[in-house]
């Protein structure tokens, strides 16, 4: 009896060990995983701050930008872009092309290579089917087709160009395009058209050789200054601009005013007519957006009402608006993210971040309650399977009467055999789910303890209930 004793109590002894061990086990690995995490945390906070700019520059702009002839507004624009640029540590090479038609045809042209990223195209340009260009903003200050001519402050009707001699520009040209554009309407006036060099155009006017010269430029440039100012030529104000503007919704109707070039000889002469036409920065998608977004921030020093003519200006181009630029205008600057830690927007825009750390904290909560859920099954059907026990022991009885209560004669009864080992079946069963469920590689950092402790009451009454049964025999 004694001995029967002495084994019973060594055996829970070595149960209670088995179980402490598991704990310690557990909580070792709850521990070694939180050291694990808190040092994954430690180790991306330091990239963060090692790879962040701790006073903010561009010197992670690096790019590409094709313009225009040397001596035309778009390489001028370029020139000032990249001197503003390289104040903030960051490069703009000025990539000199024929114009903007070369501009599209050349970006994307260089998507495999990404040597160029950008370039600046007038509004109204046929887009290549199926190109991966995309916009990224217009210039606030758009730029005027301008018609010259020794004799222009005569023509006051469009039936006066009956039989002019036009030039329209270089070949490939912005100019020659919306210049064809525009006189399209017009062929019934028998216009002889061709494309020369702006210098070469304007030579043919002085000599005669052309009636009229054609060329988009800023109304402000010294090339258009000097030509009305120092070559005698006149601006053609443009009959019946609104009409001409309406069959060409990109464009619309600019005054030069009379004067604005000379004030003592008044030079124009009268207020002009002409058609303007915005001034696109177009993307190849080959910068990164945090590259894009410092491209941006130049153009915004340089026009400082970028953001807001683009805010208030519909996208009617043809192209999608690139996502970093979208971000920007729709936050008025760049992203907070990207001035200090340009390479994280890189991988993923903040807002994307932002939804991600949402998410798995959505998923963790989620995880969580699942468990706590599968973990109240559990222990609901051991509450269920626990209530069969006053009907075998009697009413209020406790574990460790159970474990030393001797059998009596309805306990030995069929019935009462099996009903009990029903019972430890149905534990049995229980308390391998919830071992399954600790163990588990999904179970949140310490949840597994409240497993341990459903554990640790079915594991006290199954020790009882075998060694009563052992008691009742075979």
């Amino acid at each position: 009896m004694i001995t029967a004793v002495l084994k019973e109590r060594f055996q829970r002894g070595l149960e209670l060990s088995k179980r402490l061990f598991a704990r310690f086990r557990n909580l070792k690995l709850a521990l070694l995983g939180g050291l694990l995490l808190l040092s994954g945390l430690l180790l991306l906070g330091g990239l963060l701050v090692a790879y962040s700019n701790h006073s903010p520059n561009l010197a992670h702009v690096r790019v590409g930008v094709l313009s225009g002839d040397p001596q035309k507004n778009y390489y001028e624009i370029v020139n000032a872009l990249a001197a503003e640029a390289r104040q903030q540590k960051g490069r703009i090479d000025n990539v000199r092309s024929a114009g903007s038609v070369e501009n599209i045809s050349r970006l994307v042209a260089s998507r495999t290579s990404c040597d160029v990223h950008f370039a600046l195209v007038q509004e109204g340009l046929d887009w290549p089917a199926g190109s991966p260009l995309e916009l990224v903003g217009r210039l606030p200050k758009a730029e005027s087709l301008v018609v010259l001519g020794p004799k222009a402050d005569r023509m006051k009707a469009l039936t006066d160009l009956r039989g002019m001699r036009i030039g329209i520009g270089p070949i490939g040209s912005g100019t020659e395009h919306v210049a064809r554009q525009v006189l399209a309407p017009l062929a019934e006036l028998d216009l002889t058209l061709s494309t020369q060099d702006i210098d070469e155009q304007l030579v043919k006017l002085e000599r005669g050789e052309l009636d009229l010269g054609a060329m988009v430029i800023n109304e402000d440039a010294q090339l258009l200054i000097e030509a009305v100012r120092d070559r005698g030529l006149q601006i053609l104000s443009l009959p019946n601009a609104d009409v001409l503007a309406r069959q060409l919704p990109f464009k619309r109707v600019g005054r030069i005013g009379a004067g604005q070039y000379d004030p003592v000889r008044v030079l124009p002469s009268e207020t002009k007519d002409v058609l303007q036409v915005d001034t696109l920065i177009v993307g190849n998608r080959c910068a990164r957006r945090s590259v894009t977004q410092g491209f941006m921030t130049v153009l915004v020093t340089v026009f400082p009402d970028f953001v807001r003519y683009n805010r208030d200006t519909p996208n009617r181009t043809g192209l999608p608006l690139a996502p970093a630029a979208r971000s920007y205008f729709e936050h008025e600057g760049p992203d907070l993210v990207g001035v200090y830690a340009p390479w994280v927007i890189d991988i993923m825009p903040t807002a994307s971040w932002v939804q991600l750390i949402l998410g798995i904290s959505f998923l963790f909560k989620g995880k969580s309650l699942l468990h706590r859920f599968y973990l109240s099954r559990i222990d609901k059907n051991r509450m269920r399977t626990e209530s069969a026990l006053p009907l075998l022991f009697g009413p209020g009885v406790t574990v460790g009467e159970i474990a030393a209560m001797a059998p009596s004669e309805k306990h030995r009864t069929p019935e009462a055999r099996k009903q009990l080992d029903t019972v430890l079946d149905q534990l049995t069963t229980l308390l391998e789910r919830s071992r399954r469920g600790s163990q588990s590689m999904f179970v949140p950092m310490g949840e597994e303890i409240l497993y341990h402790d459903i554990e640790k009451l079915i594991d006290d009454l199954l020790y009882a209930l075998r060694a009563f049964r052992g008691r009742l025999g075979p």
